[in-house]
């Protein structure tokens, strides 16, 4: 099992490792920085050196247990030491754009009672839909406004790891609609912004709410009767 790096530390962005599989485009290292995607946020690219030889990485993702680099040519054999780097400008906006949709939905839970219920995000801009019966300009524009407080509140940003049964003894641990965590999974990975938002999170995120810079809510749409979207960007203080 490949050892999550960018799990305990989300600004590592370079690293050290081994390949111990090489697959049909791609290798499975012991160790990576790379994250492979989920809950919304996309996977990392950026490239791999072995031997003197550069390897471009497409697109990490995970299946069956082993999370697999995908490679531009030909990849190198089990055994290899491998030097791996991020594209770290599109890793720390991810960072940014994640930890911007958790205050965001922080603020909609605590002030309005409404649970995420879908979410999709690129490098600085965002989607969140919520179980909302209603949605207005005025409504986007107070939203905004507290969203914005919070991250000048300076929060901290906290990742921890908790055994499931302690995870779901909180009963506000997921705000989605529907619980998609796997019945298997004996521990759960945990955001908690502090005084605002804990929630389920397998992603990366920047350690404190005034790094997100600014949010601006740029959309808001009628999905159905009780499902409603905001648009965010994230920009620079």
């Amino acid at each position: 099992m490949t050892d999550m790096l960018c799990h305990r530390d989300a600004y590592m962005n370079e690293f050290d490792a081994t390949v111990v599989e090489a697959t049909a485009n791609g290798v499975v290292l012991d160790r990576t920085a790379f994250f492979y995607g989920g809950g919304g946020q996309p996977c990392d690219t950026g490239t791999l050196v072995a031997g003197g030889k550069e390897y471009r990485v497409s697109k990490v993702s995970r299946a069956d247990g082993k999370v697999v680099h995908e490679l531009d040519a030909p990849p190198p054999p089990a055994g290899t030491r491998v030097h791996g780097a991020l594209d770290w400008a599109k890793r720390y906006q991810l960072m940014r754009t994640h930890t911007a949709l958790h205050i965001l939905c922080g603020v909609v839970w605590r002030d309005y009672g409404a649970k995420v219920t879908g979410g999709d995000m690129k490098p600085l801009s965002a989607r969140m839909d919520f179980e909302l019966e209603n949605m207005s300009k005025d409504f986007a524009h107070e939203v905004e406004e507290r969203i914005n407080r919070e991250v000048q509140a300076d929060r901290p940003v906290h990742v921890q790891v908790l055994p499931r049964e302690e995870a779901f003894a909180n009963p506000d641990l997921i705000r989605t609609k529907i619980n998609l965590l796997p019945e298997g999974i004996k521990e759960v990975r945990t955001i908690d912004i502090h005084g605002l938002e804990a929630q389920a999170d397998g992603g990366t995120h920047v350690a404190s709410t005034r790094e997100v810079g600014r949010i601006k809510v740029v959309g808001h749409e009628s999905k159905g009767k009780i499902n409603k979207r905001l648009r965010i960007e994230v920009l620079d203080s």
